[in-house]
């Protein structure tokens, strides 16, 4: 719930624009006259010539809107569309920039080029499975370095690991899907977006808590898993509040993200941090203990 709030917080203060329905649908109709060019060919002027099945001719053309949108669209996101379908190429880039940038994510992006079948190649694209699977298990190992390293940092500098667990894997695990939250938001596609920085808790919560601990009990012949916090209780307690002042928030605004209502949801999300971090230290203590 404080990833979505993190995130939601994020989007409202970049809001969608006027014409993101439209942007979203110019997209889907940019891609399918892309694929129907490969497949039917394009003729000179452009326009597009679809053989029917009485041999006719049927002259296809998209003609851009007044104000210039559509064009902003296929002439704007056309080649990070094409850079999109484009499969990973390791080869050394030409700019400084680029080369530093290339030497620093190399040891991640090798061990997934080697392993994981890029399905955006066509002899790859029937490994699709197999290129999910593989992302969910390096997407475990990455999870156990990351906490892992967050557990060393905190004891290095003397910071418990319910405090490290609310401020920084809070936020480690919500700015990737606060990035691809970002990316669908300004390709239109908003409901998508919002969608994301509640399903990802959702699914967090269904399957990435309850998976390790049946293989746990499955290995240990099925011994329960003992969960003991301090205030965790009144920690859930304050997630339902949280839940309900957004909902509240967002409706009172009229169901319109705004500038203020994203640094509302920055204040909820500090007020529910600094009230988790007194029930931990037990500067303040919950009437009701687990």
């Amino acid at each position: 719930m404080r990833n979505s709030i993190f995130q939601l917080m994020i989007h409202t203060l970049d809001p969608l624009s006027d014409e993101g329905q439209f942007k979203e649908k110019a997209s889907m109709l940019h891609k399918m006259a892309k694929k129907k060019c490969k497949d039917d060919g394009v003729s000179a002027n452009g326009v597009v010539e679809k053989t029917m099945s009485n041999s006719v001719k049927v002259a296809v053309e998209v003609t851009p809107p007044m104000n210039g949108a559509m064009g902003g669209v296929v002439g704007g996101e056309e080649d990070e569309d094409d850079d999109e379908e484009q499969p990973l190429s390791l080869a050394w880039p030409d700019t400084t920039r680029k080369q530093l940038t290339y030497l620093f994510i190399l040891p991640i992006i090798l061990p997934l080029w080697i392993t994981v079948p890029d399905v955006r190649r066509e002899t790859s694209s029937k490994f699709f499975p197999i290129t999910f699977l593989g992302s969910i298990c390096w997407i475990a190992f990455f999870s156990y370095l990351m906490v892992w390293w967050a557990h060393q940092v905190g004891e290095t500098f003397w910071i418990t690991e319910e405090i490290m667990g609310l401020t920084i894997l809070a936020a480690g695990t919500s700015i990737p899907d606060l990035i691809t939250s970002v990316i669908v938001a300004r390709k239109g596609l908003g409901d998508m977006a919002v969608s994301s920085s509640v399903g990802s808790n959702i699914f967090d919560i269904t399957v990435g808590l309850p998976f390790p601990w049946l293989l746990y009990n499955i290995i240990n012949d099925f011994k329960p898993v003992q969960v003991s916090s301090n205030g965790l209780f009144c920690a859930i307690v304050l997630l339902f509040l949280m839940l309900l002042f957004v909902i509240i928030s967002i409706a009172s605004s009229k169901w319109k993200m705004s500038k203020l209502l994203g640094f509302f949801m920055f204040l909820l999300y500090f007020i529910f941090l600094m009230v988790s971090v007194m029930l931990e230290d037990k500067m303040i203590t919950c009437p009701v203990t687990v």
